[in-house]
Parts: C-alpha cells; structure tokens; sequence
C-alpha cells in the first residue's frame, strides 16, 4: 500500500474539518492580480515607508535588506522614538539585524520568523525570507492599528 504524502494527508484533513469536497461546480471568481500584486504592493509600502532614510534603497526582497537598515528604517518610520537611525552604520549588520528584529518583536508584537545568524551569514538575504517577515510585520501593524487598510 502506498504510501500518503504529507501534502495529501493536509487536504484530507482540510476536506474533513470542512464537511468534504466541494458540492457543484466552483464558483467563477474574477482575479485581480493576485501574489504578484500583493508582493508588488508591499515593497512600494516599503519604498514608500524607508524613502529618505539614508543608505536605504528598497528595490527588492533580497539584497536592499542586505545590511539591516531598510529593516531598521521601516520599524523607524513607525517608532521614531526606538532608536536613533542616524547611529546606525551599514556595515554593522549584525546589530543593525539585532535592534530591528528587537523592535519589531517589542513595539509592533511581531514573531521572530528570522534569525539575526541566519541573517548575517547570507551576503545577500533569501526573498522568500524577507518577504514572508515584512508581510508578518505589516500584519502586525495592521492589527495595531498602525497602517490603515481599505478595509479599516
């Protein structure tokens, strides 16, 4: 007998908490973008967000988090009266990592997902990483009452 995969026991279990499979035929949903637009929109909060910090371009989810300010300028940008940005230094990126992570986690109540190690042992952030983090921390301060949404 083979073998279930994970992935098929996690839709059984799925189907089971919610009364099985579909009854008809799925509905026809419009899609109005998708992950594509919700990763775009979330790195032009970014931008928009660290614009001005100095030593701060965020272009992207991987190498613009490189040294921990666009980290650091976000969070900043929320909690002026954290840290002084203007102490920080690029090429201290294990504090820098440290204080923005700290934070986070402090004033905006956001889970450590990353790592400060993790962090500082890629020349060069994982996306996936960073993005999964920022959506978490926009998340956050949603819920916080920090970022107003259309629906809030």
């Amino acid at each position: 007998q083979p073998q279930v995969g994970s992935r098929a026991q996690g839709r059984c279990a799925i189907l089971e908490k919610f009364g099985g499979a579909a009854k008809g035929p799925a509905p026809h949903l419009r899609r109005t973008g998708g992950a594509a637009t919700v990763k775009t929109m979330l790195l032009e909060w970014c931008r928009a967000r660290t614009r001005g910090y100095p030593h701060v371009d965020v272009q992207n989810f991987s190498g613009s988090w490189g040294s921990g300010l666009a980290f650091c300028a976000l969070l900043h940008s929320f909690f002026p009266d954290a840290f002084d940005f203007a102490a920080l230094e690029p090429n201290t990126r294990r504090e820098n990592f440290a204080l923005a992570f700290a934070t986070a986690e402090e004033r905006a109540g956001c889970a450590p997902l990353l790592e400060v190690e993790d962090m500082v042992r890629l020349p060069v952030p994982d996306s996936k990483c960073v993005y999964t983090y920022v959506q978490e921390l926009y998340r956050c301060l949603v819920a916080k009452g920090l970022v107003k949404t259309k629906k809030r």
